[in-house]
């Protein structure tokens, strides 16, 4: 349009855009409603126009309040909402979610292993017993519920079961009738932002698409909230997605606007190269290519065969040395060039979907697309785009930058699509999807394939992958191999891909891609010098792309009826082999020292042979082709199995690590039963067909020690050095074990070979449940769903293991459930070539024989070392039983005849290993014997046998051996030749007799005649090398001379000298011992018992086996190995002397260094030894007369501490607050889980004591308050020490050493950290001791029979001292001690220590020092239990630094002294009467204990324990008088009427003052007057407690209120003094206490009746002094009676610190916490975590809740347990402790079924609360040990 003139529509559109919005929508809407609706229709169109005009800025949203307006047709949007919603007749719940979202996945319910639901369809259906597990969605997903194609109804939930969305009304039309004009011109204009939006990928960068998606956020939020109002709005938006006339229509533009026309240009270039083959492309092919494709359908398709996989190699490699790897392309071929072109696209839908890709699936987009598919029609749609944009999808993934988020989008989608098994079928056979998916893999490939090196490397044909392309490093290709291995998993879609023949050439052409990929190089020379990690990539390709598709083939081919498909398959293979052969110029040797571990090509056929014969019936060598060819295919996988022994025996250390780490890989769980199993499978196929003489020596020859057989003491070996010898004839002799023995696809069912798998994981280690399920292989045997008819896992579990539960070791290592095999699964199942098959490590081999041997130990069967135990096999499948022929052949008898032979001479490099297969090998055959088949035996010149059989072989003797020997060796006969004739005739007889064997030329022999029975043509190829001229390498040392030697042994006479020199004495075997043999205790022993049971086995099968036997035992010799004369021999001698010398020394010098060990661990350690307890404990009963003396940890002196060098205590100084968390009630706080539930924290320690000093503070001097409470309930600072002391200057120096130690330690020595230097236990401080001069001790304990008034007297003159007790402030001790302070003032955050109104003031200081006191004391009394009823030091009090602590504070004190006139000390013990103009704090408010510390600490030390006790009486008395007071309180007014009339009558009674009653009456009396406490209102109290008093009841409450009181000084005085502490029962605790304390003079006979009011002591008149106290309260004028009794009335009784109660099952925590808001930040966290001490819920790490850069955990571990945090992280389930500047891990209080903790819900199974495991972390905080018990601690740098 131009602007020139304004044409009558366009000035309609814009007075309607002026007009108000809903009104014009709801004028509009009844104007499209008339029947003759065409005015209306032309003015929303022009309205629409001129609203959603591209080119005005996507982020204005005026366009889009139009549209909401319009399409709500005049009523508001959210309404419009609601009522389409009231019409939703979905059946499905088809929910969408995004990455990280925790969904569930039942295995029990699920079609479709890629089955989900959300958490609110899964817990509203039953899945009680089910298999299912909750999981972290990585790339997003749908849920499933409804859906019956992917999931059992009876899985449904309730919502979706009764199918509420059929009986909805149909919707009535008017009410989507705007929607339905609307939204196209919308969607169009969305389109329009996107095209528009889209700049070519080179020039663009991925932020300015960012930018376009950003704008169009709300756009497409828009759409996204219109899919959720249910399924008529879907349908109505289908409607429009797939309307092909709308799309022509609006897609172009009008003609005449010039935007519009661009726009579509823009779209029409992008989708130029939307084809699988650009452009350019295509016109080169064209002219070069043959192949071109143009004819167009199936028949020009061309085979990937023999002839035209034209590799444009002229092209390539013309003029390129032959080094470079470089790319090759292969010309396209495929059957339908459609699949090659350019998209075409006839509907929004398929340009929305192709934006999507272009634009790299955004988020929003895919989320809208996948909404919609509840609707049935859309699905198939879009699941018919999808494919149709398959290539297109491929290739913008290879170009992402992103391919990570990417392809987890693509999955989401087609995860949707594919999964259904019907949408599938329906895809296939529309669409050819599996054409589009092979063609698209193949192409995808191409992209990075290079010239095979394997083999013949000039003239090699055959491409591979290149391994360290990103394509296969970053696992790019998972997202479409997933896709394809998900249809595979359909029965029909595999059936069509198994049926269509040019499908599976084309296929299998993709898998030889793989074929010999990642080759690997021997280095020979020095080390390589970059590790290349490809290996990975290379195994993760193999199995994903390769084996994955395999096995999905192989579950359809289970029956009869699916022999076709087997057949072509194994067709396939052998053709595609043949090719690879030829590609790669193999005749018949492999290249020396290469190897890859991928042949693909081998594990495919290897797998459908095995699947053919075991499941459908078919006849093996139907299916197997010529012998040339097995020959060939049997050389790749035997080298593999070489390899690994070289590996293993490190002739491959110069490839660096990875090549270990590559044979580890091919043997792991994951990917054995696809590479390794098969492998072996295949070579016993060969090994049954092939001729054994061939095959037993073409493995020594791969294993390379065929120059080791000889019987000759010395060889010369080219390819090997002398140690890789041993280690390579083991593995040789250890795979033929394997091979024959093996029997996993021979013949045994899938339950035996789950038992196996288990068997033997179980055996080389206890393992937890999930490991298990993680170590045996998935694919013979899936673990989860029940297979019809086999055994399931845990049935099985429960058959081989007994569970053993998780327990707790002292140390704190917190075990899991473990596994462990039953005793008879050892006695008769342990299979250790199993475990050798299946271990990774090595070392894991030899766990599993440790275990047999210690189960053989204790099941009292062998005590020796046992050798693995021989087990029986399953019988094998008759079409396998040419396998046993191996067993049989001469060649292994040979073998087998040297070998024992050298054991027996003691040749080098002979090992217990070597005897040992050997002797398996033997019994093997024993066990399997051949049916005789009486064919012509070959008689060749040099056989050594009579025949092939083992039995009748194993008593042939052998006399003369004609061997090839170096000059030097000792066998070579020096002396002239025999001079007598006899002699020489007989000589030369022997020459003739002797046997000559040559494995090599055994083998060539053999290969030459197969080769020219099969064809004569083939002899030119054959390039035979004479076995002379091949072993000798240029220079070698001496020559080699042929001589004789005599042997005139059999392999029976072996084993019998074997038997003798195993068990070391001669005539071991008597010759009647075969009668005596007793068969049962053959399974289990050692070699003896091994030659013992073959022994017998044979004499059982064979009389002349018996016989001969019996024979040898009769006339056995002692052997004579050669002369032991020469200097080499004496060497050998010394050297075994030498080494038996040694050995002893060793162990003399073990057992000195246990017992110094032993000794270090008593002085050290706690060991309950009283004797090196003295030194050690340092508040020891008996305080020696003499200093005490320390032992310094560092310098070892021991030694006083004096002034000039003190010694100080190793202490860890913590704030905590523990204390302040104590509740009054015995239960524990309940974990909120529902929005009902909270927490209050006002009934806590911490809360109330504060809200009392508060409360003081309002009415009380500032002064006079802080020494009437304790602080450091929150926030306190607790010492303790591990009891080991050091001189502080040593100290100091060990501190500089830690300084400057450059390795990274767990603690932070700037801030004063150390681990104690002796037992290793962290600290951060030294506590100075005092200087301990013993003298006086004796006169401190000495009672004396002083008055009470003058011991009272001498305390006041002591404080009164206190000023003139000035210590020396300049010396050592004095500063260490302020430093000291100082560090407990660091220890703790300001905010705990300032209380006082004037922060700073000596006052405040004052108070921040006796409650540290107090704070310790109380602890201590936590950690006893609460109560001292166990008496006795405890453990705590062993290592307690009280004593210490007590004197440094004491110290530190003296610096204020307190006013006399302010003297607590005279209103204890004296009537006065002052007056002050601020009031102090009456002395029935003061909180008792607190003022025993006071007194303590600002009396000289050290005290006198005659003036302490005085203290104590003195304060109990006030005690005392408080409790009377309180429950006083308590009483309703009559009772209180009642009782102070009962008790003024007995006032004049002798012990009136000891009363309660008296007493009682007194305070009750005293308190009514003038301003009474007890004018509160009555109704309240007397409701609360309605229970009537008796004496009984007020005597226990009384006894209860100064109980702490009591435990308090008690403890207190045990350790200042050192007295024992009396344990007792509960009831008795009072009375205990008081006798202990000298309240009461010995403990009456039935110690519970004591009343608590015998035990005062007054000083002056009580009744004088309680007035003076109660007239204190009463005469305020200022105060409240309420807040009177607040203060009067104290609760001093606190239950033990408990963390919060948690539920039972984990579940109920995840669900409520992890979606819940942060209480800060009002967003979900990302890590949500809960504080388990008080419930909190914080955001850990996040950066939403940071305050002065710290993270919120942190923030609240500060404030709520001062440093101290214990957290629980929501989505983890594990438990993190934050103490101060560091953070550990401290494991799971959840653990699963099987006692397994799950951290980060990886399996996601239910979890239960281990009570055990929170005892204990609740153990570890209240007594402060988390920093000792867990080790791994690490620095949160405020981060968490």
């Amino acid at each position: 349009r131009t602007d020139g003139t304004t044409s009558p529509e366009c000035m309609m559109a814009a007075s309607l855009l002026r007009r108000d919005k809903k009104a014009t929508a709801a004028h509009l809407k009844a104007d499209l409603n008339r029947a003759d609706n065409g005015s209306g229709v032309r003015q929303l169109q022009e309205l629409l126009d001129a609203v959603l005009n591209p080119e005005t800025p996507a982020a204005d949203t005026e366009a889009l309040d139009w549209c909401k307006c319009l399409i709500a047709g005049g009523e508001g949007f959210e309404e419009f909402c609601k009522t389409v919603r009231s019409y939703d007749n979905a059946t499905l719940c088809g929910l969408v979610w995004t990455a990280n979202f925790v969904a569930y996945r039942c295995r029990t319910c699920g079609i479709s292993p890629c089955m989900s639901l959300c958490a609110e369809c899964f817990n509203n259906g039953d899945h009680t017993g089910h298999d299912f597990n909750m999981f972290r969605s990585q790339a997003g997903g749908a849920c499933d519920c409804g859906d019956g194609n992917v999931m059992r109804e009876s899985g449904f939930c309730r919502r979706h079961r009764l199918r509420t969305g059929e009986n909805v009304p149909s919707i009535p039309r008017d009410l989507l009738l705007m929607s339905e004009m609307v939204l196209p011109h919308f969607i169009l204009c969305i389109i329009q932002y996107l095209r528009d939006g889209y700049i070519e990928a080179d020039t663009s960068t991925e932020r300015d698409l960012q930018k376009v998606l950003q704008q169009l956020e709300p756009q497409i939020s828009f759409l996204e909230e219109l899919t959720k109002m249910g399924g008529a709005m879907r349908t109505v938006l289908t409607k429009i997605l797939t309307n092909q006339q709308t799309f022509k229509e609006l897609s172009m533009g009008q003609e005449e606007n010039l935007y519009a026309k661009k726009n579509y240009d823009k779209y029409l270039s992008a989708l130029q190269n939307s084809g699988l083959v650009s452009v350019e492309e295509k016109v080169q092919g064209a002219t070069a290519d043959v192949t071109g494709g143009a004819e167009g359908g199936a028949g020009a398709m061309v085979l990937l065969g023999k002839m035209t996989i034209t590799f444009l190699y002229e092209t390539y490699y013309a003029g390129q040395s032959v080094g470079q790897r470089k790319r090759v392309k292969l010309s396209s071929s495929t059957k339908d060039p459609c699949i090659i072109e350019s998209l075409k696209h006839k509907c929004f839908l398929e340009e929305l979907l192709f934006w999507t890709i272009k634009y790299e699936f955004p988020q929003k987009m895919v989320t809208f697309l996948l909404n919609m598919l509840p609707d049935q029609d859309y699905k198939i749609t879009f699941t018919k785009t999808f494919v149709q944009h398959y290539a297109f999808i491929m290739k913008t993934l290879m170009k992402s930058h992103e391919s990570d988020t990417m392809s987890n989008r693509i999955v989401h989608i087609s995860v949707q699509l594919f999964s259904n098994e019907e949408l599938a079928r329906h895809v296939t056979e529309e669409c050819q999807l599996l054409d589009i998916m092979v063609t698209v893999l193949l192409y995808m490939m191409e992209s990075c394939l290079i010239k095979s090196e394997l083999q013949d490397e000039e003239n090699s044909r055959h491409v591979v992958v290149n391994c360290s392309e990103a394509l296969l490093k970053n696992n790019t290709y998972w997202p479409l191999v997933s896709d394809f291995i998900n249809i595979l998993s359909h029965q029909s879609v595999a059936k069509k891909f198994l049926e269509d023949h040019s499908l599976l050439m084309l296929w299998m052409s993709f898998v030889s891609f793989f074929q010999g990929m990642n080759l690997n190089k021997r280095e020979l020379n020095e080390h390589v010098e970059f590790e290349s990690q490809t290996y990975y990539a290379a195994f993760a390709a193999e199995l994903e792309a390769c084996a994955q598709p395999m096995w999905g083939l192989l579950t359809h081919c289970k029956v009869k009826e699916t022999q076709e498909y087997s057949k072509t398959v194994v067709r396939y293979c052998l053709e595609t082999l043949q090719i690879w052969f030829d590609a790669i110029g193999f005749i018949d040797e492999p290249a020396p020292n290469q190897v890859t571990f991928h042949l693909p090509l081998h594990r495919y056929y290897a797998m459908f042979l095995s699947k053919a014969v075991r499941c459908q019936g078919l006849d093996l060598d139907s299916l197997l082709p010529d012998q040339e060819m097995l020959m060939k295919i049997m050389v790749h996988p035997l080298q593999i199995q070489a390899s690994l022994s070289e590996i293993h025996s490190n002739m491959w250390v110069r490839n660096g690590l990875q090549i270990k780490g590559q044979a580890m890989t091919y043997v792991q769980s994951h990917f054995c039963n696809s590479m390794i199993d098969p492998d072996i499978y295949l070579l016993q196929v060969c090994a049954s067909r092939l001729d054994p003489d061939y095959f037993i020596s073409s493995v020594f020859e791969r294993f390379k020690v065929v120059d080791l057989l000889t019987m000759a003491s010395q060889h010369q070996n080219a390819v090997l050095d002398s140690e890789q010898e041993r280690p390579m004839l083991e593995g040789a002799l250890t795979f033929l074990v394997i091979l024959t023995s093996l029997r996993v696809h021979l013949g045994m069912t899938d339950d035996e070979i789950l038992r196996g798998e288990m068997v033997s994981q179980l055996c080389m280690n206890d393992r937890t449940h999930s490991a298990l399920l993680d170590l045996i292989p998935e694919n013979p045997n899936p673990k989860s769903g029940i297979v019809p008819g086999s055994c399931s896992f845990e049935d099985m579990l429960s058959a081989v293991a007994d569970f053993k539960a998780p327990v707790f070791e002292p140390g704190g290592s917190m075990q899991q459930g473990m596994y462990t095999p039953k005793a008879e699964v050892w006695e008769k199942e342990f299979d250790p070539i199993m475990v050798v098959l299946r271990t990774v490590y090595r070392r894991d081999v030899q766990s599993a024989m440790d275990r047999y041997s210690a189960f053989l130990k204790q099941a009292g069967i062998h005590t020796g070392n046992p050798w693995p135990p021989y087990k029986e096999r399953t019988a094998l499948h008759p079409c396998y039983k040419g396998l046993i022929k191996l067993l049989h052949c001469k060649t292994l008898h040979i073998v087998i005849f040297t070998l024992l032979y050298k054991i027996w001479m003691d040749h080098p490099n002979m090992s217990e290993h070597v005897l040992c297969m050997v002797l398996y090998l033997i019994e093997l055959g024993l066990d399997n014997q051949v049916q005789d088949n009486k064919e012509d035996e070959e008689h060749c010149h040099d056989s050594w046998f009579p025949g092939t059989n083992l039995l009748s072989n194993l008593h042939h003797v052998i006399n003369f051996v004609r061997v090839r020997v170096p000059e030097t060796a000792p066998e070579v006969k020096r002396e002239a030749p025999p001079s007598t004739s006899t002699e020489a005739s007989s000589y030369g007889q022997n020459l003739r007799e002797a046997q000559v064997f040559s494995l090599v030329a055994e083998r060539r022999r053999k290969f030459q005649e197969i080769i020219n029975r099969s064809n004569t043509e083939a002899t030119q190829v054959v390039r035979p090398k004479s076995s002379s001229t091949r072993w000798v390498p240029p220079g070698t040392p001496p020559q080699l001379v042929t001589e004789i030697l005599e042997i005139r042994e059999s392999m029976l006479s072996l084993l019998i000298k074997l038997h003798q020199k195993l068990s070391s004495k001669q005539n071991s075997l008597s010759p009647s011992w075969l009668e005596e043999m007793d068969m049962s205790r053959h399974t289990h022993g050692d070699g003896i018992t091994a030659i013992e049971r073959i022994l017998t086995k044979a004499a059982t099968r064979s009389c002349q086996i018996k016989r001969s036997i019996q024979d040898i035992c009769g006339k056995v010799c002692p052997p004579v190995p050669p002369k032991k004369n020469s200097p080499a021999d004496k060497k050998t001698m010394d050297k075994e002397e030498r080494r038996l010398r040694a050995r002893e020394r060793q162990q003399k010098l073990l057992a000195e260094f246990a017992s110094r060990q032993k000794s270090f661990m008593e002085t050290a350690m706690d060991v309950e030894s009283p004797d090196t307890e003295a030194a050690m404990d340092l508040g020891a009963s008996e305080v020696m007369e003499s200093e005490v003396l320390y032992d310094c940890v560092i310098c070892g002196q021991s030694g006083p501490s004096t002034e000039d060098r003190p010694t100080g205590l190793v202490v860890l100084l913590q704030a905590s607050s523990v204390l302040g968390h104590r509740c009054q009630s015995k239960e524990a706080k309940k974990l909120p889980t529902s929005d009902e539930e909270h927490i209050y924290a006002a009934d806590t320690c911490g809360v109330a004591h504060d809200v009392r000093l508060t409360l003081m503070q309002r009415f009380f001097k500032d002064s006079s308050c802080l020494q009437s409470v304790s602080i450091g309930w929150d926030g306190g600072v607790y010492v303790q020490t591990c009891g080991h002391t050091l001189h502080i200057d040593c100290h100091k120096s060990y501190m500089e050493s830690l300084r400057n130690d450059q390795v990274l330690q767990g603690f932070s020595v700037d801030k004063g950290e150390f681990t104690c230097p002796l037992c290793r236990q962290f600290a951060n401080s030294v506590l100075p001791c005092r200087p301990g001069r013993g003298t006086e001790a004796g006169s401190w304990h000495t009672p004396t029979n002083k008055k009470t008034l003058v011991l009272v007297k001498e305390v006041e003159d002591l404080q009164e001292k206190l000023g003139s007790f000035q210590v020396s402030t300049e010396s050592n001790l004095s500063k260490e001690m302020e430093l000291v302070i100082k560090d407990v003032k660091n220890t703790t955050q300001k905010k705990y220590m300032d209380y006082g109104k004037n922060p700073g003031s000596p006052d405040n200081d004052f108070l921040f020092m006796y409650s540290v006191a107090r704070t310790n004391l109380e602890l201590e009394l936590v950690h006893r239990g609460g109560n001292l009823c166990s008496g006795g030091a405890s453990a705590s009090a062993k290592r307690s630094c009280l004593n210490q602590l007590f004197h440094v504070l004491a110290m530190h004190m003296r610096l204020y002294s307190i006013d006399s006139a302010y003297n607590p000390w005279t209103k204890l013990t004296q009537v006065t009467q002052v007056r002050e103009a601020e009031p102090e704090v009456p002395m029935l408010f003061r909180d008792v204990p607190s003022l025993l510390i006071i007194f303590v600490l600002t009396m000289p030390q050290p005290l006198r324990k005659e003036h302490f006790i005085c203290v104590v009486k003195m304060l109990y008395n006030l005690q005392f008088t408080q409790a009377v007071a309180a429950v006083s309180a308590k009483f309703s007014p009559e009772e209180r009427q009642a009782w102070s009339t009962s008790g003024a009558l007995k006032k004049n009674v002798i012990n009136a003052e000891t009363s309660f009653e008296v007493l009682l009456s007194h305070v009750i009396c005293e308190l009514s007057k003038d301003k009474s406490v007890y004018k509160v209102n009555t109704e309240e109290t007397s409701m609360l407690n309605s229970g009537v008093w008796s004496p009984q009841s007020i005597e226990f409450s009384l006894q209860q209120f100064c109980l702490p009181f009591l435990r308090l000084s008690c403890l207190l005085q045990h350790h200042l003094y050192g007295d024992n502490l009396t344990g007792c029962l509960e009831e008795e605790e009072f009375t205990s206490l008081a006798v202990c304390l000298g309240l009461l003079p010995s403990a009456p006979q039935p110690a519970n009746i004591v009343h608590s009011g015998s035990c005062l002591r007054w000083a002056v008149s009580a009744f004088g002094l309680v007035t003076q106290w109660c007239a204190e309260v009463t005469g305020l004028s200022q105060m409240q009676a309420e807040q009177s009794l607040t203060l009067l009335v104290q609760e001093p009784q606190w239950t033990a610190p408990r963390l919060l109660q948690l539920p039972d099952n984990y579940n109920i925590i995840f669900q409520y916490y992890h979606r819940k808001a942060c209480t800060a930040c009002k967003k979900v966290p990302k890590d949500p975590a809960l504080c388990l001490v008080c419930g909190a819920f914080v955001c850990l790490k996040g950066v939403c809740c940071k305050q002065q850069g710290i993270c919120e955990c942190v923030l609240h571990s500060q404030h709520c347990g001062a440093a101290t945090g214990i957290f629980l992280l929501i989505n983890a389930s594990v438990i993190i402790i934050i103490r101060g500047h560091r953070f550990c891990l401290w494991g799971s209080v959840y653990l699963d079924a099987h006692g397994e903790e799950d951290r980060d819900l990886r399996r996601g199974k239910p979890l239960f609360l281990c009570a055990e495991r929170y005892r204990v972390l609740e153990q570890q905080w209240g007594s402060h040990t988390f920093d000792h018990i867990n080790k791994r601690w690490g620095p949160h740098y405020n981060g968490l």
